[in-house]
């Protein structure tokens, strides 16, 4: 039997597979520590937690009602897309005057981004235009808000499965930044068909071929996945490896194949 206690400042998740040792280390806590007990978990640092037949629903839906109640952008008009289609942000353009409001309206999409995953490569594009937004920047920002508008109750669902697999999605848009001509890579990892983690980011560095990119973007993919096996051991979940990672580019499977060495 385990007994998972997650801790964030004054925030505390208990969770175990026998109520009895729950109740016991709730008790001993209020005796050490005069704790409040809130009972089933539903609400933790701006995530609601919903029970489903499924498994559990994470969403912001409170946090969403707050951003958009308050907004000063016209959001009137729904999006369908998180981003507008097709669209290659550049750094150049007519300088957009209010940049504490574009800084203020990126950093609460960011914040979003913990239970809207559809929201990650938008915010990342948005991000990288804080010290200097334009009018085409804060157009972008306008219409992922009324993106977010158009589905504030979505989230993430936590699907309860005895198949306990773990499984990697790696993909890169080579030189998509028209810029600096560097890539935008992403993975995803899901644990049976649930998302525990992901990343979308634009590459520090340039790389000469789609192939090499996609084959750099697995390799950070396979040391995530490691540092996630490891942490799930950690939890008592045992028998993860092997572990399937998923890239759809041939000349990397190739290489990843191949134990000779490339440069």
């Amino acid at each position: 039997m385990t007994t998972i206690v997650t801790v964030y400042v004054d925030d505390i998740i208990i969770t175990c597979s026998d109520e009895a040792e729950i109740s016991a280390l709730k008790a001993h806590l209020h005796h050490t520590f005069s704790i409040k007990d809130l009972g089933l978990l539903n609400y933790f640092l701006g995530m609601e937690v919903s029970h489903t037949s499924d498994g559990y629903v994470l969403t912001q839906r409170k946090y969403t009602k707050e951003m958009l109640s308050g907004c000063e952008l016209d959001i009137s008009k729904p999006a369908l897309t998180p981003f507008p289609l097709n669209l290659k942000l550049s750094p150049k353009g007519q300088i957009y005057p209010n940049v504490d409001l574009y800084k203020r309206y990126v950093g609460k999409l960011n914040f979003l981004t913990h239970t809207r995953r559809d929201l990650a490569f938008a915010v990342q594009s948005l991000s990288q235009f804080m010290h200097s937004p334009k009018l085409a920047h804060i157009a972008a920002v306008t219409h992922t808000i009324r993106y977010v508008n158009h589905t504030s109750g979505k989230g993430i669902l936590l699907i309860d499965t005895d198949q306990l697999t773990l499984h990697a999605f790696s993909d890169s848009d080579w030189a998509s930044c028209s810029s600096t001509r560097r890539s935008i890579t992403c993975y995803i990892l899901l644990l049976g068909n649930s998302p525990i983690n992901r990343k979308s980011k634009k590459k520090s560095t340039v790389s000469k071929s789609s192939y090499e990119e996609e084959y750099r973007v697995m390799s950070q993919d396979a040391s995530e996945v490691s540092w996630i096996v490891r942490l799930l051991e950690e939890l008592g979940i045992q028998g993860l490896k092997l572990v399937q990672l998923n890239c759809d580019n041939q000349f990397s499977l190739h290489i990843a194949r191949n134990p000779i060495f490339h440069e």
